[in-house]
């Protein structure tokens, strides 16, 4: 059985994320969607609100499953029996960064990195963008699906009002 991993912070997914997640779920019998802790990035939603809103826009496609990960993603792959990444590129500048990561990856465990070419339209889509354009009220709603849409619009006016999930958190723990 053919197996490999989509890896990514998905915060939140997005419709460029679910066309490469799509396609490979046509080529391999089993993809695995990982969504790593990156420790760099300020999220907008949890690991398991994350993993809540993937199983949602993916539970039409069978061989589709979602976990998470904190640590080097070729360890994931080891402990998971998984020997192929699948990655989306989206531009010249996002090869540069990938390659050395393919590089080092199949270096340090022998894991593949498989390089998919983002459809055009999808080719300037970033979740990073999406949340900043979202945040001074522009419209996304072409780039997201539905319920991630909206989940996202309930959380930003959360964290404007400065009632978020991590500030109410807080004030529980006298914060």
């Amino acid at each position: 059985m053919k197996r490999v991993v989509c890896p990514g912070s998905f915060d939140p997914i997005t419709h460029g994320h679910l066309d490469i997640i799509g396609r490979a779920s046509e080529i391999y019998d089993e993809v695995v969607i990982a969504v790593l802790v990156n420790r760099e990035k300020s999220s907008l939603f949890t690991v398991e609100e994350r993993i809540e809103m993937i199983n949602e826009t993916v539970k039409g496609l069978k061989n589709v499953t979602v976990d998470s990960w904190s640590g080097l993603l070729v360890d994931y792959c080891r402990a998971n029996s998984i020997s192929a990444i699948v990655k989306g590129l989206r531009a010249v500048s996002d090869f540069d960064y990938e390659l050395q990561m393919a590089q080092m990856n199949q270096e340090l465990a022998g894991v593949e990195t498989l390089f998919m070419a983002t459809r055009p339209q999808y080719s300037f889509l970033s979740s990073s963008l999406v949340k900043e354009i979202a945040t001074y009220g522009g419209d996304v709603s072409a780039h997201l699906p539905k319920t991630v849409l909206d989940l996202m619009q309930t959380r930003l006016a959360e964290v404007k009002s400065g009632s978020s999930a991590d500030n109410k958190d807080d004030e529980k723990a006298g914060r």
